[in-house]
């Protein structure tokens, strides 16, 4: 695939055993990410693509907060506000295709960040290991 987008086809059933035809639309986050400005604006929510360009005037939390989240993975911070079920509902509106999966593997495939945790692990067990061999040592210089 050559490009920053793909259109793949998808057979589904509506439920009334009739085969429905949809269309998604694929990108990659760094065709995502040119899109950040007041003229386009587009970010993910939870692996999708919405162009928010249209939405900027009316967002709520004005177009500032928008702007911030421009061109990157929202999804956290669209969380964290708490959004309702009609404002979940309106973005359905401004909704134009699906991260790239392939992108998306990839992620999931690659080793996660060391954690602070693991940055003390090795440390600890060699005091722990350390206060035995003391222990063992002072109380055998005890019984001698």
């Amino acid at each position: 695939m050559s490009g920053s987008m793909a259109t793949a086809e998808a057979s589904g059933s509506d439920g009334k055993g009739q085969e429905v035809e949809t269309s998604v639309t694929y990108y990659r986050l760094e065709e995502v990410a040119k899109r950040n400005s007041l003229k386009e604006l587009w970010l993910v929510i939870h692996g999708r693509v919405y162009d928010v360009t249209r939405f900027l005037n009316e967002h709520p939390g004005g177009e500032e907060v928008l702007l911030e989240q421009a061109g990157v993975d929202a999804s956290e911070s669209f969380e964290d506000v708490g959004h309702s079920s009609d404002a979940r509902e309106m973005l359905k509106q401004y909704y134009i295709g699906d991260i790239h999966p392939v992108r998306t593997i990839i992620l999931l495939l690659s080793p996660p960040p060391p954690s602070c945790w693991s940055y003390w692990i090795l440390p600890i067990i060699g005091a722990v290991l350390l206060g035995f061999l003391y222990r063992y040592y002072t109380s055998e210089s005890k019984s001698s």
